[in-house]
């Protein structure tokens, strides 16, 4: 099983960019899909979760200017980014529960760098 995300990149102060992350290969379900972040000489951090049924949850820092959703069908999560922020700037990770024949395991993506500057 593989999370690769992909959709970082440079944006201006207020811009926004889409972030995806696909996951492949024995799939039999997906449960939870988050995004988090690390910013250069800080800790990784939560950005949002959204459950299996579609529910969702976001830290203060984003809540109103960022969206995460999923399709189930393409086993890929999202992450709209709006009204970007020089603090926004990080790498940003995708990590999901999966279930294969052998377990149910966390998987993390590769991790894709937004950097928000003029």
């Amino acid at each position: 099983v593989q999370l690769q995300a992909f959709g970082g990149g440079l944006v201006q102060p207020g811009g926004s960019l889409r972030l995806s992350c696909v996951a492949s290969g024995s799939i039999l379900g997906i449960s939870d899909m988050d995004w988090y972040r690390q910013a250069a000489g800080k800790e990784r951090e939560l950005v949002a979760v959204i459950t299996s049924d579609g529910s969702t949850n976001y830290a203060s820092f984003v809540k109103g200017r960022f969206t995460i959703s999923r399709d189930n069908a393409k086993n890929t999560v999202y992450l709209q980014m709006n009204s970007l922020k020089p603090e926004d700037t990080a790498v940003y990770y995708c990590n999901a529960e999966i279930r294969t024949a052998w377990a149910l395991k966390t998987y993390w993506g590769q991790g894709t760098l937004v950097t928000v500057s003029s």
